[in-house]
């Protein structure tokens, strides 16, 4: 199997320059950014497909279609598969200017990670084991970012960094960026279990309360 091989010479944020120029003035579906992106299709649409969702914000009814996306496309990478998505998803047309709204809420982030990305602690990153390893921590990000619960703070921003910095950590070959994926990972997992927690005893308190 092999893997798509990054160009070192070329940052993330410029080709995500280059993709929001392309297709700033009309809609664009899924199908023709995967065409555009090329060789590293899959890795890069799974990072855009998390950035909207890395601020602290609610983006109603798109976590899950994404979510879903995200888990095929990373499927494809830890396999070394070409990107494959469903007709139905590959056909969904986003809307004008997506692109550049995406750099633009997402700008300082991408450049604040660049900046730190250099390979370190291979021994993490090498070799189609370990990628497979954290393509599993992607997808548990993906499977989390779906879950329909965009009005709660955070649900939808901790599993995109998750998603994010597991992607460039893995595509630039830098273990720290990948211990810090599987942090937010951890930070994620705990923030849910906090929320259901609190769900459930309020549930139990109400019952108490009308003598269920």
């Amino acid at each position: 199997m092999t893997t798509p091989t990054p160009d070192p010479l070329k940052k993330f944020s410029d080709e995500l320059h280059a993709l929001a120029a392309r297709f700033q003035d009309h809609q664009v579906t899924l199908q023709e950014i995967i065409d555009a992106l090329g060789a590293r299709a899959s890795a890069l649409l799974i990072i855009i497909l998390a950035l909207p969702f890395c601020a602290p914000i609610a983006i109603p009814g798109l976590s899950t279609p994404f979510g879903l996306a995200i888990l095929a496309l990373a499927g494809c990478f830890a396999l070394g598969r070409p990107p494959w998505l469903p007709q139905r998803l590959l056909k969904v047309k986003l809307p004008p200017k997506f692109f550049r709204a995406v750099l633009e809420g997402a700008s300082k982030l991408i450049g604040w990670i660049e900046k730190r990305l250099r390979p370190r602690w291979l021994w993490l990153t090498e070799g189609n084991a370990m990628r497979f390893v954290h393509m599993g921590m992607v997808c548990a990000g993906a499977g989390l970012l779906l879950l329909p619960l965009g009005g709660i703070p955070l649900t939808n921003t901790l599993p995109a960094l998750v998603i994010v910095f597991g992607m460039l950590g893995v595509m630039e070959r830098d273990g720290v960026t990948v211990v810090a994926a599987y942090g937010f990972l951890v930070a994620t997992v705990v923030y849910f279990a906090l929320f259901a927690t609190a769900v459930i005893e309020l549930i139990l308190r109400l019952r108490q309360h009308l003598g269920v």
